[in-house]
């Protein structure tokens, strides 16, 4: 069994698909069939049930994919370990990120990380914060910008950068327009706009909602922020996220503050207890710009207060 072979079988169980696999690992489809059957032959069990649209993974291969993933990442670890005491940052940086965090410009950062460490080759993929710490923790990224939901999994640490408030988000037409705080029994007949589970505004909500003795559930999920602002824009409800979400339409939607007890929104970055070079450099550079934003906070006596990383 080879690393290489390995690789092969990862992308496909991500992908679910043969093509696109071939495709993110740049190789022939039949080349990436072929290793997929030797690796089978070799192993003595089908790792994948085909079909015309997708694949799935058996139960042979949904035990294979956990240990691929650790065997890879360790893998990486060592070739970037060797590279690291010649003085030299290497290897692959994958970062996650939640959308519309509202503290950390995430292209700026990339753009930034990698004209300072060319050989190092950047990947970014956006989803909800839940998934984000989970593929954290099983070594898929190595770097994630989340919002903090309250639980991190083990062997990943969380280094807080700013906190904001969560706020109640309508059309300027709502009648909660008017007020100047909204308690969280006035939502239970209101019609909700929230995101998918998992995202970090879903979690927050929830738990607020819990702690108050009710349930969330918003009748309209969306998975990224301006179709959820879009949705508002009509008055088709209202909407429980972070205080910079008003920002992006205030000609037409306003923020309305929630009780103090409501949990804040915490952008943190999250990362294996024993990160690599890459993310290792990448964290000192949020640092670093951390550093300044708090520095410019304080001068500017901004009401969003930035924590400095841990």
């Amino acid at each position: 069994m080879e690393l290489r072979q390995l690789e092969h079988f990862v992308a496909v169980a991500e992908e679910r698909h043969f093509t696109r696999a071939a495709d993110l690992l740049q190789i022939s489809q039949s080349g990436l069939s072929a290793s997929i059957r030797a690796l089978e032959a070799e192993l003595g069990t089908s790792l994948f049930i085909r079909s015309t649209r997708r694949v799935e993974l058996t139960a042979a291969g949904q035990a294979l994919l956990a240990d691929s993933l650790r065997t890879l990442a360790s893998a990486a670890a060592a070739q970037n370990a060797v590279a690291a005491v010649r003085g030299l940052v290497r290897g692959r940086l994958t970062v996650g990120a939640e959308p519309c965090l509202g503290s950390v410009d995430v292209a700026a950062e990339l753009g930034q990380f990698r004209t300072a460490n060319l050989g190092v080759e950047v990947r970014l993929r956006f989803a909800g914060s839940v998934e984000l710490l989970d593929s954290v923790a099983t070594g898929r990224t190595d770097v994630a910008l989340v919002v903090a939901t309250g639980s991190t999994p083990p062997g990943v640490q969380l280094r807080p950068l700013s906190r904001q408030k969560m706020v109640v988000l309508c059309h300027r037409d709502h009648p909660f327009a008017t007020r100047t705080e909204v308690d969280l029994e006035s939502l239970q007949t209101e019609t909700l706009v929230g995101f998918q589970s998992g995202w970090g505004a879903q979690v927050l909500a929830r738990r607020a909602f819990a702690a108050a003795g009710f349930d969330y559930r918003a009748a309209m999920e969306v998975n990224d922020v301006h179709p959820l602002l879009d949705l508002l824009g009509y008055n088709l409800g209202v909407a429980v996220v972070p205080a910079s979400f008003g920002l992006k339409r205030p000609e037409t939607l306003i923020a309305i503050p929630l009780p103090a007890d409501v949990p804040e929104w915490v952008v943190a970055v999250a990362v294996a207890d024993e990160p690599s070079p890459a993310a290792t450099a990448f964290l000192a550079q949020l640092s670093e710009d951390d550093s300044d934003q708090a520095a410019s906070s304080v001068a500017s006596s901004s009401p969003d207060s930035v924590i400095s990383a841990a």
